[in-house]
């Protein structure tokens, strides 16, 4: 399929509480480095390339970005390179951001973050992305404890005016309901993609659509290779799907994501122009119903 001329708006628009935005949207885990995303072992991508990939984005219709103070490499912040790119924002710009996990100044992996310094990690997206609240803020779990606490205290500072919507991140549907009891929860984030569909998130597909939630998952494009990308051998019946489209495997992970609902947004990240080019334009592509069920009863390939 042609990436030229093709918009994130092919994909059609959902609402994260009051703000509209397009389904295909751009995540910025990958946009500071070549190879496994998060780690320090890996060459930064070129700066200005980085910005240039941000700014054809929003260009191209994408006004979704997911980030966090988290995604960081040894001389690249994926929040520094949006500020940088996109400062000042469009008006329907929307960035979304994640708190919970957290790292030190070296990358180190830290202890997850205690409710009362969840206030921190928001105000430190905010100075990074130069804003003055956030759209968007996801709670990220690590299995399945009450998240009461962690959630309240965002819920304060939505109160407060530092965070505008709020969202969950690697949750499972009874904490959905746990956090819904306290504050309006806008959408869920959890890993999900061919190869990589697991009980849980299946169950939390379904309930965000019946609750109205949109559903964003990660992984869709990597599978089960998760923060090290997809894997360098695809099943044929996928291959032969994307032959048929004239389209790439990637594309057509991306168009079998889109497909599972009209609740559901997609994020891919990428910090190579013609990968950004051909992501956008998965959003025009439309599966059949056969396509959709050869691809849904795949398993993730070996190696």
């Amino acid at each position: 399929m042609t990436s030229h001329s093709l918009t994130a708006a092919a994909a059609g628009t959902w609402r994260l509480g009051d703000l509209t935005v397009n389904r295909i949207g751009f995540g910025a885990m990958r946009l500071t480095q070549n190879g496994p995303a998060l780690s320090n072992e890996r060459t930064p991508h070129d700066r200005d390339r980085a910005v240039a990939v941000l700014r054809r984005a929003v260009e191209l219709g994408v006004n979704h970005i997911d980030t966090a103070a988290f995604c960081f490499s040894p001389l690249r912040s994926a929040n520094e390179l949006i500020n940088r790119a996109l400062g000042p924002y469009p008006d329907d710009l929307v960035i979304t951001t994640k708190v919970g996990p957290g790292r030190g100044p070296s990358g180190d992996w830290i202890d997850w973050a205690r409710p009362g310094q969840l206030r921190g990690q928001v105000q430190e997206n905010i100075r990074q992305l130069g804003r003055d609240h956030l759209d968007v803020v996801n709670l990220r779990m690590n299995g399945p404890r009450p998240l009461g606490e962690l959630f309240g205290a965002l819920a304060e500072l939505r109160e407060e005016g530092l965070i505008r919507h709020l969202g969950l991140s690697n949750v499972r549907p009874e904490q959905i309901a746990e956090a819904r009891a306290i504050a309006p929860v806008v959408c869920v984030q959890n890993p999900y993609g061919i190869g990589e569909r697991r009980p849980r998130s299946e169950e939390v597909l379904r309930l965000c659509g019946e609750l109205g939630i949109a559903f964003v998952p990660f992984y869709a494009v990597a599978g089960a290779g998760r923060e090290s990308g997809a894997a360098a051998a695809e099943h044929e019946a996928l291959l032969d799907v994307a032959r048929a489209h004239d389209a790439s495997p990637a594309q057509v992970r991306l168009a079998w994501t889109l497909q599972q609902g009209p609740h559901v947004l997609a994020i891919p990240g990428t910090g190579n122009p013609a990968h950004l080019e051909a992501n956008v334009a998965a959003g025009s592509l439309r599966l059949t119903d056969e396509e959709m069920r050869r691809l849904t009863a795949l398993e993730q390939p070996a190696g």
